[in-house]
């Protein structure tokens, strides 16, 4: 029971989403105040375990189907929360006026989405509704698509593309597993994010230039593979026409609106996925050896957190020093490393903190000089 439990926390984000997506006023904000609120005060007073899981027990983790069952249940649900939101926001009276009522919706810019029933959303509860949708864009569409992004199988490969699908985010497939986990925590990686770097100019950086190398490294797998690099055989050029079509569906399916909405909702869970991505890789680099190549990516090369709430409601994400080290290692089994890196408070508490730069510096700084006094003798931070 207690496995089955562990993980549920994730069904607290599409719950919550629908809630947002069907409220007024406040409601509106309901995903949104627990995700940057709630959580983050909650994760404060949390509890941390640095307890690992024996050989015996990982064995039966990975034997253990409801794992991979859990992931895979959340493709599909994906993608219904997204099409629910979107129904919702462009038809805010509800499915049975819209067989009932003449509905005429407004502009999303007009101020007030609306149907003859006179129900509709305000511009303030929309925004509420835009970044519960965002939320599950990265919470779910990024977050778990990357864990499935790291499998071998067809069916799991597929699945993780389909949830990068959901936000516009495709290309990560090919520059997360063959570009950062190379390059991280090295100036060669655009998610890597520098000492002093604040996180507004660092979205600029690692969305562009993750973007551009995930085409100069299709087109190395296409040059060695001797195929062209103008064909469906790109893998970028094919991520490019399914979303495309997926953009022109949700616009046959609800309008200009919802094309909007789905379009803005994509980047905020991209703008999320990268503030992750800004904290787990914050002022740390890996040294260079004297043939000039750089060390092996350790423990040590990424923050880690052993906080509670983020740990299950991102599927482990949050012991990433592991995770990097040996990518293969399935989120039920990812370790803690007493030489990583660890962050003082959870994910949810330290992506707040990340938007007030004279914040972030004030304690990041201070933790990562800290930690270079504490590093093992004969390891160090270049």
């Amino acid at each position: 029971m207690k496995r089955i439990l562990k993980y549920q926390s994730i069904f607290t984000v599409p719950t919550l989403a629908i809630i947002s997506f069907l409220g007024h006023g406040f409601w509106a904000y309901t995903l949104p105040f627990l995700t940057f609120v709630i959580m983050p005060i909650t994760e404060l007073f949390s509890e941390q375990s640095e307890e690992n899981l024996t050989k015996a027990q990982e064995e039966l983790a990975l034997e253990d189907k409801y794992y991979d069952w859990l992931l895979w249940l959340m493709v599909p649900l994906q993608f219904i929360v997204i099409f629910i939101g979107l129904f919702l926001v462009v038809h805010p009276a509800g499915f049975f006026t819209e067989f009932f009522l003449k509905s005429e919706p407004d502009s999303l810019f007009s101020g007030k989405i609306w149907l003859n029933a006179g129900i509709g959303w305000t511009r303030t509860e929309l925004i509420g509704k835009v970044i519960s949708m965002g939320i599950c864009c990265g919470v779910v569409g990024i977050n778990l698509g990357h864990e499935l992004g790291h499998r071998v199988t067809v069916h799991e490969r597929f699945m993780a593309k389909a949830l990068l699908l959901s936000s516009m985010y495709m290309h990560f497939f090919i520059e997360h597993n063959r570009g950062h986990h190379k390059h991280v925590a090295t100036e060669h990686d655009p998610a890597s994010s520098r000492r002093g770097e604040i996180l507004y100019f660092f979205w600029f950086r690692t969305i562009i230039f993750s973007y551009i190398s995930a085409w100069k490294l299709e087109a190395d797998r296409l040059k060695r593979a001797e195929l062209p690099f103008f064909s469906l055989q790109n893998e970028m050029i094919r991520f490019q026409l399914i979303q495309i079509a997926f953009v022109v569906l949700v616009y046959f399916i609800f309008g200009f609106t919802g094309m909007v909405f789905f379009l803005v909702a994509a980047l905020g869970g991209i703008l999320l996925l990268e503030t992750v991505n800004y904290v787990e890789h914050y002022g740390l680099h890996r040294k260079k050896t004297a043939s000039n190549n750089y060390e092996r990516v350790l423990p040590i090369h990424s923050w880690n957190s052993n906080h509670a709430i983020g740990r299950r409601l991102l599927f482990e994400l949050t012991r990433h020093s592991d995770h990097h080290y040996m990518a293969s290692r399935k989120y039920q089994i990812l370790r803690h490393f007493d030489e990583s890196p660890q962050m003082p408070f959870g994910y949810p508490a330290m992506i707040v903190i990340s938007t007030v730069p004279p914040l972030w510096f004030f304690i990041m700084h201070r933790r990562i000089d800290d930690y270079r006094k504490r590093l093992p003798e004969g390891v160090a931070l270049a």
